[in-house]
């Protein structure tokens, strides 16, 4: 399964994914990471060719560096491609965040954390990758 697909499989309360965007780092345009999250909902990503730490979706709002852990794979692997999926209302605001990340090491896809978006204006998020 792509990381396109497993994000798209995954329907927290039934909310369709709409947009599907790769993580690709401001800084260099790679596209390998380590990704931080914390139990509050906010996740974290950093280039593994430059070092750029950059937040995905709008977890800067939400970050508590004390409370992250690096995010791992079941096979031990701690390097990912990411992605970001939005679930989003006909007029473009997003109503659902899924973060997915597939495994640079055994290639396995899944989804690692959701949030719901309970504010607007909104729409800028499906571009935060």
């Amino acid at each position: 399964m792509t990381l396109d697909e497993a994000i798209r499989a995954y329907q927290e309360d039934g909310y369709e994914v709409t947009h599907v965007v790769e993580s690709v780092c401001g800084g260099c345009g790679g596209k390998a990471f380590t990704v931080q999250m914390t139990e509050d909902q906010a996740m974290r990503r950093t280039c593994l060719g430059c070092g750029l730490a950059e937040f995905i979706g709008d977890s800067d709002e939400h970050w508590d560096e004390d409370d992250a852990e690096e995010c791992e794979c079941t096979c031990g692997g701690e390097e990912f491609a990411a992605a970001l999926g939005s679930s989003c209302l006909p007029d473009g605001e997003v109503r659902w965040l899924t973060v997915g990340l597939r495994c640079l090491e055994c290639g396995l896809a899944g989804v690692y954390e959701d949030w719901k978006i309970d504010y607007l204006p909104s729409a800028h998020l499906v571009t935060r990758a």
